[in-house]
């Protein structure tokens, strides 16, 4: 894709620079109100009916990281970060069962609002998945003393880059169907 130019192309030019990153710039902490503001652009996410079924953990204690990277092997880089947030659900947030329909789209969409936040802060973040991994969230439910109605759908682990990532071109122009299949 095309780099764009001009202020109106900011936000697209973010989106097309997210990338993953796995390695972090050990002891270099997150200050708190950056962890505030990766979250509250979380919870800027729509979601369906406006039920907001998503709950946070900010997590910033090594030990915690180093614990929860025992338990998760998709997440070993958390030994690295400085910090975490655990995007997690409420299937039961509200009575007409929105949120138990749609809770996982709903904080799927959290999620990669705090990831194009964490690159704005120009701070490295990549998802890693436990839902529906049924044993990984076993696993970490004791960790964070979670309720049994809250889910976690996966955990970000957050930091500064250690090495230069580049984004990946995932365009792909026979991916786009125009009016039918």
């Amino acid at each position: 894709m095309a780099e764009m130019k001009g202020d109106l192309m900011d936000d697209l030019n973010l989106i097309f620079s997210r990338k993953s990153v796995r390695h972090f710039q050990r002891g270099k902490a997150i200050d708190k109100d950056k962890l505030k503001l990766l979250v509250q652009a979380g919870m800027s996410a729509p979601s369906a009916v406006n039920i907001q079924p998503w709950e946070f953990i900010a997590v910033t204690d090594t030990r915690l990281l180093e614990a929860l990277a025992d338990r998760l092997p998709n997440a070993a880089m958390l030994r690295e970060a400085s910090a975490a947030i655990i995007v997690c659900g409420d299937p039961r947030k509200d009575e007409r069962g929105i949120a138990d329909k749609f809770w996982v789209q709903d904080c799927s969409a959290a999620t990669e609002n705090i990831l194009l936040a964490a690159e704005a802060l120009g701070l490295g973040a990549v998802w890693t998945g436990l839902y529906p991994n049924q044993e990984r969230i076993a696993d970490i439910r004791p960790l964070l003393s979670l309720p049994e109605r809250i889910i976690p759908l996966n955990v970000i682990p957050l930091g500064y880059p250690a090495e230069k990532v580049l984004p990946k071109d995932k365009w792909d122009e026979k991916r786009l169907h125009w009016e039918t299949w």
